[in-house]
């Protein structure tokens, strides 16, 4: 049994699929005895299964920092690296995000996002003030969102934990429930590529709750990686082996 980030799978075996000195390791564990295997790359999952292989997050590099590889620069990297490495047809980012009561989120929610987008590239120029927002649709999933009964929201991506007032200007503007540190930068490459993407987040703390973040975040980290890790089983099941048209 390994588990990567509160994300569990049995099994495990390493292989080689990335450059000597990259902080990403590649593993691949047999899913079901119809060939499904799972390529787990650092902190990247894949799960080939049919018309579908499902890649998806778990934020884990322990080799050159000794902490979780966070930030938009390692996810950009990653899934460049994992599209090159592994042609996935689907990209799951699945992670941990802070939540705004105020807009009806709460500890341990976990919500299939709809929209993307950056709040931390101020370019105050015209068109390029879009680029820097970098707003994008997640890939749409409606039998997905009824069939499992996700909850579902707008996600702002930002390099900070914390939130400058500029922040949440901007978090405003992009009407997001939920912020977290990699959601958009996986889109961003995503889209450059034309791989379909899905995010899964769930709440760790309130930005705008009593409690520091740092403190809430720690607090409740296992206690919600453990309802992603089982809402992430959720979706990959309904996933495995369908068609693109039945998500």
């Amino acid at each position: 049994m390994c588990s990567l980030a509160g994300l569990k799978f049995d099994g495990l075996m390493q292989l080689i699929r990335f450059p000597e000195g990259v902080p990403w390791v590649s593993y691949a564990v047999p899913m079901d005895t119809n060939g499904t295997d799972i390529d787990v790359v650092g902190h990247t999952c894949t799960q080939q299964e049919y018309e579908i292989h499902d890649l998806f997050f778990a934020n884990l590099n322990l080799i050159l920092s000794e902490v979780d590889s966070v930030g938009t620069i390692s996810a950009s990297l990653v899934t460049y690296a994992s599209i090159q490495a592994l042609k996935p047809d689907l990209i799951i980012n699945a992670g941990t995000a802070g939540g705004f009561k105020a807009k009806g989120a709460s500890i341990g929610d976990v919500f299939l996002i709809s929209d993307v987008a950056f709040h931390d590239r101020r370019i105050p120029i015209p068109v390029f003030d879009l680029y820097g927002v970098g707003q994008r649709q997640a890939f749409s999933t409606p039998n997905l969102l009824r069939g499992l009964n996700l909850k579902v929201c707008k996600l702002s991506t930002g390099d900070s934990l914390d939130m400058s007032s500029q922040d949440e200007t901007s978090i405003t503007a992009n009407d997001a429930t939920i912020k977290d540190m990699e959601g958009a930068a996986v889109a961003y490459v995503a889209d450059l590529f034309k791989v379909p993407a899905i995010f899964v987040k769930a709440v760790t703390d309130l930005v705008d709750g009593d409690k520091p973040t740092a403190e809430e975040f720690m607090q409740n980290l296992v206690a919600v990686t453990a309802a992603l890790e089982q809402s992430v089983s959720q979706v990959i099941d309904f996933i495995n082996g369908k068609r693109f048209s039945e998500l």
